[in-house]
């Protein structure tokens, strides 16, 4: 029985990933919602999709993953077309000198509980770059039913101060902090592509029927 219990562990470790496999993020199933506080009124957000990106993920030893990001800020939206304007004007974004923000990890450690990160990086938006601290709870790692593409998905929070970034206009009377939520699903890259391309043929074998 020891022996038989001996080579079955033996027989998952071999299974599990032994180094950061590259993954990439599915823009449709990665997006951002931005939270601040109006004059103590009310918690408005902005929502920003569209990210592009890599995450080295280590299943074995999750401290040493990385990921490296990129937000194009011209897909931030409020829902209100006169806030939308603000924000892409000078006074605060400037989507014509800074169209997207960055984000590369520069550490990786264990969170307080089991399934949970704490990610430190550089993010540079605005066009300065500040370390920021994500909280990182990881959702599901394994296979999606759907695509057959292993995958992970996660959630990430920080607490950001605009007046760090020069976005400062309004403060107090609109709160400096603002809590930053990201829900993300990447896909192993290059079984990802794959899908891609064969769903691409099958598109285009079906136009040609038509």
């Amino acid at each position: 029985m020891i022996r038989r219990l001996s080579l079955a562990a033996a027989a998952l470790l071999a299974a599990a990933p032994l180094y950061a496999v590259t993954y990439t993020f599915e823009p449709e199933h990665t997006q951002g919602v931005v939270r601040w506080n109006h004059l103590g009124f009310a918690n408005p957000t902005a929502q920003f999709n569209n990210v592009q990106g890599t995450l080295e993920f280590d299943q074995a030893d999750p401290t040493r993953s990385s990921v490296r990001v990129t937000i194009p800020l011209t897909s931030m939206s409020t829902g209100v077309a006169g806030l939308n304007e603000d924000f892409q004007s000078s006074d605060f974004f400037d989507y014509a000198k800074f169209p997207a923000a960055t984000f590369k990890s520069s550490q990786v450690q264990k969170g307080a509980t089991p399934g949970t990160l704490k990610v430190v990086g550089e993010l540079s938006l605005h066009g300065i770059t500040k370390p920021v601290a994500l909280d990182v709870t990881i959702n599901k790692v394994g296979i999606n039913p759907r695509n057959h593409v292993p995958t992970v998905g996660f959630e990430a929070m920080a607490t950001l101060k605009r007046s760090d970034f020069g976005l400062g206009l309004f403060v107090p009377q609109v709160s400096d902090e603002v809590q930053v939520h990201i829900t993300a699903e990447a896909a192993e890259k290059s079984a990802y592509e794959q899908y891609l391309k064969v769903q691409a043929a099958r598109e285009a074998a079906e136009k040609s029927k038509q």
